[in-house]
């Protein structure tokens, strides 16, 4: 039983996340740039062979859900691998050998802004490897006001914020690209 598990696991994993099985088994940790689940997010979580245990849940803002026989779940900045573990082992006392499948059907906790001289500005649900320059796309480029050489993109990062320069023309002629930065939830891009 324990091996149809993990083969099932694995399924899951591949089809979630695209990864070979092969490079599965050699390391079965989740690869360390694999999606975290965040406030907003919708998820699919179900037991097989358990029909009162499948149901769609929200994260809550405080990065939290709640499911039956398990009470309340942190599941912020965890991978789906790891949330399908600690919701096996919180019902493997009271069902044997639980086989539990979490997806992640809406991602809408991974949000980014874009505020100021665009044409679209607004927030933007986006997947999780968005840069610069898609989110500028995404709000319809630049007004013709726009002082693009002077993007500030506004980060917080453990209780504390940061602002990120961003300089649009140096980036459009492929020189300092480092700066076109992938983007992560909560960011603010600020378009002067």
């Amino acid at each position: 039983m324990k091996h149809t598990r993990w083969l099932i696991a694995i399924a899951v994993f591949i089809a979630i996340f695209g990864v070979s099985a092969e490079t599965y088994a050699q390391d079965p940790k989740p690869p360390s740039n694999s999606y975290k689940i965040l406030p907003g997010d919708i998820l699919e979580v179900s037991v097989w062979r358990e029909e009162d245990l499948q149901r769609e849940v929200l994260i809550r803002p405080d990065g939290a859900f709640s499911f039956p026989l398990c009470g309340d779940i942190s599941a912020t900045n965890k991978t789906v691998v790891e949330l399908q573990q600690e919701l096996s082992q919180r019902l493997s006392r009271y069902i044997s050998d639980p086989v539990v499948t979490v997806s992640v059907t809406q991602i809408l906790g991974n949000k980014i802004y874009v505020i100021g001289q665009v044409k679209r500005p607004g927030d933007f649900v986006v997947n999780p490897l968005v840069d610069v320059v898609q989110a500028l796309s995404m709000a319809g480029g630049g007004t013709p006001f726009a002082k693009l050489n002077d993007i500030k993109i506004l980060r917080r990062t453990n209780g504390t914020q940061r602002a990120i320069s961003f300089r649009y023309d140096e980036v459009s002629n492929g020189k300092n690209l480092s700066q076109n930065i992938v983007l992560q939830s909560g960011d603010v891009v600020i378009v002067p």
